[in-house]
């Protein structure tokens, strides 16, 4: 509890992955993927629940064993590969009430820390805004980004117009979601159903901190610098 607020931390996790098979439950440091993110919740000052919605038996054993909450099953229609990000957390929130704040937190970013999400948390009651996002700076301006034209592979910017910048450390910072943490208050999600408006807040974390596993590589990756935070 944050303020007098409750909060109830959503952690999705489908069992069909086609980028790296299983990676919810793949071992990670020897613990599945989805036990780094149900322990961070579970050693925050202020999450009060912490659920894993899940159509698969498999990652709600593992995520059972690990300290999370599976109440109740994902239907199917909800785990498919186009489904809708928004779509999972909006009917967990309507399946379990009681909360003013809704966390979700990714399984795919092992590397977030309890820190950061009472630091999101308190950025979120301490601002005027509706809902905070994790981010992480972006190492590359936006004027080195480009779209490939035509059979010729022509390069043409991805934003029209931006004055081309020859050293990094001359252009503005530019930050991108890492999907660590999204924080927000429950009425507002429920209604906008989006965690990304106008006034969204953004909570910088570090690139260390910032990676989200999709492949193999980004595995070896969160792997190392586990390792070398050990």
């Amino acid at each position: 509890m944050i303020k007098g607020q409750k909060v109830l931390a959503i952690i999705p996790a489908r069992g069909g992955s086609k980028g790296l098979p299983n990676k919810n439950i793949r071992l990670l440091q020897g613990k599945p993927l989805i036990a780094w993110s149900i322990e961070a919740a579970a050693q925050s000052q202020y999450v009060d629940t912490c659920i894993v919605t899940t159509d698969s038996f498999e990652i709600a054993a593992a995520a059972t064993e690990w300290g999370g909450q599976v109440p109740f099953m994902r239907p199917s229609e909800l785990a498919q590969d186009d489904t809708p990000g928004m779509l999972p957390i909006l009917h967990a929130l309507r399946m379990v009430k009681g909360y003013d704040i809704v966390l979700l937190l990714q399984p795919t970013s092992p590397l977030r820390t309890a820190e950061d999400i009472d630091h999101c948390l308190e950025q979120l009651v301490a601002s005027r805004a509706w809902s905070v996002v994790s981010v992480t700076e972006n190492d590359k301006p936006l004027s080195w980004m480009y779209q490939l034209g035509d059979e010729q592979q022509t390069l043409v910017k991805a934003i029209p117009g931006l004055e081309n910048v020859l050293q990094r450390q001359d252009a503005a910072k530019i930050y991108v979601l890492n999907g660590a943490v999204y924080a927000a208050y429950i009425p507002y999600l429920l209604s906008n159903e989006s965690f990304m408006y106008e006034g969204t807040a953004g909570y910088v974390m570090p690139k260390e901190r910032s990676v989200d596993i999709d492949t193999m590589i980004d595995f070896i990756v969160a792997e190392s610098l586990l390792q070398i935070r050990n």
